[in-house]
Parts: C-alpha cells; sequence; structure tokens
C-alpha cells in the first residue's frame, strides 16, 4: 500500500509539474484543490503541501525558461526582491480575513484580467505601448507580492499579464518572468508552513518527484506553440482558476 500511495502521488505529481511548465507557475493551484477533495487535507495542510511540492517544480522551470527565452535578469531580480516583503505582509493581513470574501474577490478580479488578455489577444489593437524601463519592475513585484500573499497563487498569475502589458515580453517571456518571482517567494512561503508543521512530506515529496519531471517537458511544449496559441491556453487556466475559487469560496463560505 506505501508503494502504491507513493506511486499515485508521483502520477498526480507530473500531472501537476507539466500545467506548472505549460503556464508557469508551478503547478500548486492544481494541487491545492486536489488535496483538499482526494486526500482530505485541511485548507492549510493542502496548501503547505502543495507549495511544498511546487518549490523544486518553480526552480526547475525557471532554469527550462531561462534556456527557451529571453529573461532580462534585472527586471526579474527587481520583481522577485521587491515582492517578497509585500507578500509576507499580506499574508499577514490575509490571515485575519475571511477566506471566502478573499477567495470571491480574487476570482472576480481575474475574470477581469482574462477579459482584458482576450481583447488584447483576438481584437484589433492599436499600436503597442513604449516597454516601460526596468526600474518599474518595483510596482509590478509589490503588486505581485501582495496578491500572492492575499491569495497564495496570485503573484505568479499577475506578474504575467503585466509583462506582457507594459514591459513588451511575449507570453513566453512573461511565463519566465512569473516563475523568477515564484522561486523566491515559495522558498519563502514552504518554510513558513514547514515551521507552523502545515506540510505532509509524505505526500510532498513523491508529488515533488513526480512534477520535477515533467515541469521542463511542459515549458518545451510553451515554447513550440504559436503566442495566439500559449496566450488563449493561459486565458482559459485563469478563467478555471477563477471558477474553482468562487465554486470553493461558496462552497466553505469561511
Amino acid at each position: 500500500m506505501v508503494i502504491v500511495h507513493f506511486l499515485v502521488f508521483v502520477v498526480l505529481g507530473a500531472t501537476f509539474g507539466f500545467a506548472g511548465g505549460l503556464f508557469g507557475i508551478g503547478g500548486a493551484f492544481l494541487a491545492i484543490p486536489t488535496l483538499g477533495i482526494f486526500a482530505g487535507l485541511t485548507e492549510q495542510l493542502s496548501q503547505g503541501t502543495a507549495i511544498a511540492m511546487a518549490l523544486p517544480n518553480v526552480v526547475v522551470g525557471l532554469w527550462s525558461y531561462s534556456r527557451k527565452a529571453r529573461l532580462d535578469w534585472r527586471i526579474a531580480a527587481t520583481i522577485a526582491v521587491t515582492g517578497l516583503p509585500f507578500t509576507y505582509a499580506a499574508a499577514r493581513i490575509a490571515t485575519l480575513m475571511p477566506s471566502a470574501l478573499l477567495r470571491t474577490a480574487f476570482s472576480v478580479f481575474l475574470i477581469v484580467i482574462a477579459l482584458d488578455m482576450a481583447r488584447r489577444t483576438f481584437l484589433a489593437q492599436p499600436p503597442a505601448m513604449a516597454a516601460l524601463p526596468w526600474p518599474y519592475a518595483t510596482i509590478s513585484g509589490a503588486i505581485s507580492g501582495i496578491f500572492s500573499g492575499f491569495f497564495g497563487i496570485g503573484g505568479a498569475i499577475m506578474t504575467v499579464p503585466a509583462m506582457t502589458m507594459f514591459f513588451g515580453l511575449t507570453q513566453l517571456g512573461a511565463q519566465g518572468m512569473a516563475l523568477a518571482f515564484a522561486v523566491p517567494s515559495t522558498i519563502l512561503t514552504t518554510a513558513t508552513y514547514a515551521l507552523a508543521a502545515d506540510v505532509d512530506w509524505a505526500i510532498a515529496i513523491p508529488l515533488a518527484v513526480g512534477g520535477v519531471t515533467t515541469v521542463s517537458f511542459g515549458a518545451g511544449v510553451a515554447q513550440r506553440l504559436p503566442e495566439r496559441v500559449l496566450r488563449s491556453l493561459f486565458i482559459g487556466f485563469i478563467v478555471l482558476v477563477a471558477i474553482v475559487l468562487f465554486i470553493k469560496a461558496r462552497a466553505t463560505g469561511v
């Protein structure tokens, strides 16, 4: 039974890792509701275990994206460093707020982001605005950090549209930047959950083993997809995230 248990979570981890590599978000979002529903973990234990699983995924994913897309490391470092204190502060505030309210608000916000990305992807647009210089990435880092602290996965999802809209990056490059933001924030949140004993390592380890085997493959698929197709898939993923968060908020009511 122990071997079967291990293999089941390895397969699940491989699924999460592929999705994380494809969309540049580490796969934790898919893992959180799965662990809560099918493994019977509490919300905090699900989040801690999923984030611990995602840590090696985002590291491997960032390495893969750095080889496949031209990342501006000044912007990447600026986002990552700026985001950390905002992530921590927002996470502390979020613990005092009703989870249902946060999830509902974030799901609505994600729908707005998806609609805007769809508008820019499928409708004729005026000439693109000039890309902002890299110091403005501090603003993106702060905003992404706030969303990451409140919603766990919010930072990575916020980084992608910000990078495409304001810094002129392709969808592939923007997803690489999201992983650059995710690496330090995931290290911080993993340590926080682990110190609070909110990580089930018997589940996190096989999930991570499965994830690291497929995250590079997901990143490779992302590289080969046309820009419009990759952006369309990302929009669909955002909508899925929003729907699941909304349903979860309505179901728990807390």
